[in-house]
C-alpha cells in the first residue's frame, strides 16, 4: 500500500502525444485527461499541471487544447516540424525535463504521463533529489524499466473505462 499525504505538493507532466498515440494504437479509443489529472493528483495539492502538445498548420487541434485549459492544465505548445521530403517531428521530451527540473524545488512529488523511457534518466535525477516520482501511462506501451524505477506506476490500461473515451 502506498502512503500519498494530503499536504504533499504535486506537479504533474502529461506528455499528450504519448497518451495520444498509445489509446489509438492500443484501444482505438481517446484520452480521458480529466481522469487521468484526478488520478495523478489523488486529492493532494496540485501546484502545477503542463500538457506538452503539438499544434500544425491545419489548427484543428485548438478545441482540444482549449479543453485542457479548461481542466486547470496549462498546455506548453510546439509546432509540427515538416521536413523536406515530408518527414515530420514533434518532440516535447527536452521541454519536459526541463519543466521538471525547473518545478521541482516547489513539489514534494512529480508525476509524469508517459510510458517514455527517454524520462529513465530524469526519474533517477529526481529521486536522486529527493523527489517522489509517480509514472501514469498505459502499461502496454511503457518501458519497463521506467516502470520499475517510479515510486509507482499506475497502469491506465488496467481500468481502461476509466481513462479513455470512445471516438
Amino acid at each position: 500500500m502506498v502512503i500519498k499525504h494530503i499536504g504533499q505538493r504535486v506537479g504533474v507532466l502529461m506528455d499528450v502525444q504519448n497518451l495520444y498515440h498509445s489509446a489509438k494504437n492500443l484501444y482505438n479509443a481517446r484520452v480521458n485527461f480529466k481522469e487521468i489529472l484526478k488520478t495523478s493528483i489523488d486529492e493532494r495539492s496540485l501546484i502545477r499541471v503542463f500538457a506538452y502538445v503539438i499544434s500544425t498548420k491545419t489548427g484543428e487541434e485548438k478545441p482540444f487544447f482549449e479543453a485542457l485549459t479548461r481542466l486547470g492544465i496549462e498546455t506548453r505548445v510546439k509546432e509540427l516540424q515538416e521536413f523536406y521530403g515530408g518527414a515530420k517531428k514533434a518532440d516535447w521530451d527536452v521541454g519536459l525535463v526541463i519543466d521538471a527540473i525547473r518545478i521541482a524545488p516547489s513539489v514534494d512529488t512529480l508525476v509524469i504521463v508517459s510510458g517514455d523511457g527517454d524520462f529513465i534518466s530524469l526519474v533517477e535525477y529526481l529521486k536522486n533529489q529527493g523527489k517522489r516520482v509517480e509514472v501514469v501511462a498505459f502499461g502496454k506501451s511503457a518501458s519497463s524499466k521506467l516502470r520499475e524505477i517510479a515510486d509507482e506506476f499506475v497502469d491506465l490500461g488496467a481500468t481502461p473505462r476509466k481513462y479513455l473515451l470512445k471516438k
